[in-house]
């Protein structure tokens, strides 16, 4: 997944007008309201780096990646004095703890079972010292999917423009969004297809995987990503 759109993700948002900037300073006071002391960060699922270009100017921040091809984007952007892992969340081990681990933007939906973010939450909160705050930003809820949604942008940065529409439905508990990008450079048009999907866990299974992976005082708010929410925990 992303091994061709990787290059397109930064374009599509900038264009699309996503504000890592202001997102992270939501995250930074979320942490600050519960660990005022905070100084270390883990973003799992960090993609290209967005966010960790802006909490890097307020912690000491490592990011963690699935996708070779976002991790090397997010590298280069950020230089050296940041370390970005390659790790799959659900078992990563990086040997030692954080004052805070986020995982934003809706990655957390890629885990396909109840399990499986149950394992991840769980290798999250190990990665916590005590007192440690994780934030996580879920997928949609079942009720909150609309099924047959279609989206369609545009944008354009030095020497390629980027159209992407999608289609999307639901399979049981599976999103599948189908992704179509046409890309032109000065060497021509190139057409391609992704296929994203994302589990529809509920809130009542979020809000059970957090606290089996011993995490408390778990809350939720509806209103930040689009709406999708974002829930923050303490490790005990």
């Amino acid at each position: 997944m992303y091994d061709r759109s990787a290059a397109l993700y930064d374009a599509i948002y900038q264009g699309i007008g996503k504000d890592y900037a202001a997102e992270s300073g939501e995250i930074v006071d979320l942490i600050r309201a519960r660990r005022s002391d905070a100084s270390t960060l883990l973003d799992v699922a960090c993609g290209t780096g967005g966010h960790l270009e802006h909490l890097r100017r307020v912690f000491t921040v490592e990011g963690l990646e699935a996708s070779p091809h976002m991790a090397a984007i997010a590298r280069a952007k950020l230089g050296t004095a940041v370390a970005v892992h390659e790790d799959d969340m659900r078992r990563f081990d990086l040997g030692r703890r954080f004052d805070a681990v986020t995982c934003l933007f809706s990655s957390i939906g890629y885990l396909r079972t109840p399990d499986e973010l149950t394992q991840a939450l769980t290798t999250m909160a190990r990665h916590l010292v005590a007192g440690g705050v994780l934030v996580v930003d879920p997928w949609f809820f079942p009720d909150a999917w609309r099924d047959g949604h279609v989206t369609a942008l545009a944008a354009a940065d030095e020497g390629v423009a980027i159209a992407r529409v999608s289609t999307s439905h639901r399979l049981g508990r599976i999103s599948l969004l189908d992704y179509h990008y046409t890309v032109a450079t000065s060497e021509g048009v190139d057409r391609f297809t992704e296929r994203h999907e994302l589990a529809l866990f509920t809130q009542a299974d979020y809000e059970a995987a957090l606290r089996e992976a011993g995490l408390v005082d778990v809350a939720f708010d509806p209103i930040p990503v689009q709406g999708r929410g974002r829930f923050v925990a303490t490790r005990g």
